[in-house]
C-alpha cells in the first residue's frame, strides 16, 4: 500500500515551479528538499565560493557541522537518486519549451574543461592539461557537449575523464577511455535524446584526432566542422603544402579588389558592429573542395593570416556546386555557413564562464565519482533554470528564426569583455544575500544570470 507523499517546503520564487517538475524522480521528502536547497544555493549571489557550507549560508570552517550543511552533504554523496534521470528530465524540459527547443540550424559543441584539485584521493584527478590555467596541473577534466544557436545555448551531457593511472592496466585497461572516445559517446547520447543540429563543432583538440573524425563522420554519419592546428603536418608531394597554414598561403590574394579564391564574409556582433572576414576552400593532401573532407580557411587578413583571427577548419559538408551536394548525405554549405557554424562554438566559452564563475561548477567538496557527477548535474539544472525563469523579452517563438548566413562572435573580443548589451538597458542586480545559516532567495538572481547570458554573450 502506497503512502501519501508529504508536502515539500516550497523553493523561493519561480524556482518552485521548476523544481516541482523533477519531484517524481525523487523517492523521499528529504531528496526533494535537498534538490531545492542545492539549486537555491547555486543560484544565490556569488559572494563566496559555492562550497557546501556556503550553499547553506554557513561559515566556511566552523559551519561544516551545521545541520543544513550536513543535509546537503548527505543529499549529494549518500542519498539514493539517479543523476542521469534528472538530466534526462532537464533535457525534456528544454526540448518542450519553444524558447529553448533545439532545431536543425544549431550546432552541437564538443569540448572539455579542467578544474584544479589538490591531492590524489578525488575521483578522476590527475596531472593533465588545464586550458583555463594554460598549463599542466593536478586537475579533474570533464568532457562536455553543448547545444547552441544564435539565441540560446545550454549544456547537454558531461562525463569526467579518468586518467590512466586510475586503472590497473593503465591505458591498456579495457575500461580506459580517451577524451575523444568519451566525446563520441556523448555525441551519440545527444542524437538519441533528439537534439538536432547542423554540425558537430569542436576545436583542434578533437579536429586533430583522426579517430574522433572517423567515428563522427564515417561511423556515425554526422556532419562536422572541426578546427585544426595551423602547423598540423600531413603527407603530400614534396612541392605541395604540408600544413594548413601552407595551404592557406598557397591561395592567391592580391587585395580586396582581386581576392582570388577568397570570399568575403560579413560577421555581425551582438552590440551591432560588423567585421569583414575572408574564407576560402584550400587543398591539403587528400582534403579539397571536391573531396569527402574540405579544408576551409577563415581569417580577417588573408595576406598575414593573424594567429588569433584565423581558423583552419575541416568539414564533411559539401560545397553547393559540388557533385556531392546532390548525392551526399549532408546538405551543402557555402563558406559563410561554415564560418557561422564554427563561430557558434564560442558559446561554450561563455557557458564555462557562467557555470564556473557564477554557479560554482568547480567548487565541489566531494571526492567520489557519484557525488561529482551529481554536483555537475545540479549545476546544469541551475543553469537551465535561468532560461526557464528568464526575462519577459527572452525570445518565445514557436518557430525558431532561420539561422543567419554569418556568425557573430569573436573569442578575443569576448575575453576582453568588449561586448555591450544590444538592448541598451542594464542587467538587473542580484538580490537575496544570505545572512546566517539559511538559503538565499534566487528569485531575482535568476533574472540577473539570464540577462548576462542574453546581453553580454558574444553571439547574437
Amino acid at each position: 500500500m502506497m503512502t501519501k507523499r508529504l508536502p515539500c517546503p516550497p523553493a523561493p520564487g519561480p524556482l518552485e515551479d521548476y523544481a516541482a517538475r523533477f519531484d517524481d524522480l525523487f523517492s523521499a521528502l528529504a531528496q526533494r528538499r535537498g534538490f531545492r536547497e542545492y539549486l537555491a544555493g547555486l543560484l544565490a549571489p556569488r559572494d563566496r565560493n559555492k562550497t557546501l557550507t556556503c550553499l547553506a549560508g554557513a561559515e566556511p570552517v566552523v559551519g561544516a557541522q551545521h545541520p543544513a550543511v550536513q543535509r546537503l552533504q548527505f543529499f549529494l554523496s549518500e542519498s539514493v537518486w539517479d543523476p542521469e534521470k534528472i538530466n534526462v528530465r532537464r533535457l525534456e524540459l528544454l526540448a518542450a519549451d519553444p524558447a529553448t527547443a533545439p532545431h536543425p540550424g544549431g550546432v552541437l559543441v564538443v569540448d572539455d574543461s579542467g578544474d584544479r584539485k589538490d591531492g590524489t584521493a578525488t575521483a578522476h584527478v590527475g596531472r593533465q592539461w588545464v586550458g583555463r590555467l594554460g598549463k599542466t596541473d593536478n586537475a579533474v577534466v570533464t568532457v562536455t557537449t553543448l547545444w547552441a544557436d544564435e539565441r540560446v545555448y545550454y549544456p547537454l551531457h558531461a562525463q569526467p575523464y579518468t586518467p590512466a593511472r586510475h586503472y590497473p592496466q593503465g591505458k591498456n585497461d579495457p575500461a580506459f577511455r580517451t577524451k575523444p572516445q568519451i566525446a563520441v559517446h556523448l555525441v551519440g547520447k545527444a542524437v538519441a535524446a533528439g537534439f538536432g543540429f547542423a554540425a558537430v563543432v569542436a576545436d583542434c583538440a578533437y579536429g586533430d584526432n583522426a579517430t574522433f573524425t572517423h567515428e563522427i563522420g564515417q561511423v556515425a554519419g554526422l556532419p562536422f566542422v572541426l578546427a585544426l592546428k595551423p602547423h598540423k603536418g600531413t603527407w603530400a608531394p614534396a612541392r605541395s603544402p604540408h600544413t594548413p597554414v601552407d595551404a592557406a598561403r598557397a591561395l592567391a590574394w592580391d587585395g580586396p579588389t582581386r581576392p582570388g579564391a577568397w570570399k568575403k564574409v560579413i560577421r555581425r556582433f551582438r552590440d551591432g558592429h560588423t567585421a569583414t572576414w575572408w574564407a576560402a576552400d584550400a587543398v591539403l593532401g587528400g582534403w579539397g573542395p571536391w573531396r569527402r573532407i574540405r579544408l576551409v580557411v577563415a581569417t580577417t587578413d588573408p595576406a598575414t593570416l593573424p594567429e588569433r583571427t584565423t581558423w583552419y577548419l575541416i568539414t564533411n559538408l559539401p560545397r553547393p556546386d559540388s557533385p556531392r551536394a546532390a548525392a551526399g548525405p549532408h546538405p551543402a554549405a557555402d563558406l559563410a555557413e561554415i564560418v557561422r557554424l564554427y563561430g557558434l562554438r564560442n558559446w561554450v566559452e561563455q557557458g564555462y564562464k557562467q557555470v564556473k564563475d557564477e554557479l560554482g561548477w568547480a567548487d565541489f567538496q566531494v571526492r567520489s565519482d557519484a557525488a561529482i557527477r551529481r554536483h555537475q548535474t545540479l549545476v546544469h539544472c541551475a543553469f537551465c533554470f535561468c532560461w526557464h525563469a528568464g526575462p519577459a523579452d527572452t525570445p518565445q517563438s514557436d518557430t525558431p528564426p532561420p539561422p543567419p548566413r554569418t556568425q557573430t562572435g569573436e573569442r578575443e573580443d569576448e575575453e576582453r569583455g568588449a561586448h555591450t548589451p544590444a538592448t541598451g538597458r542594464a542587467a538587473p542586480l542580484a538580490a537575496g544575500d544570505p545572512r546566517g545559516a539559511r538559503l538565499a532567495d534566487p528569485r531575482d538572481h535568476a533574472h540577473a544570470l539570464v540577462a548576462g547570458m542574453v546581453t553580454d554573450a558574444p553571439t547574437g
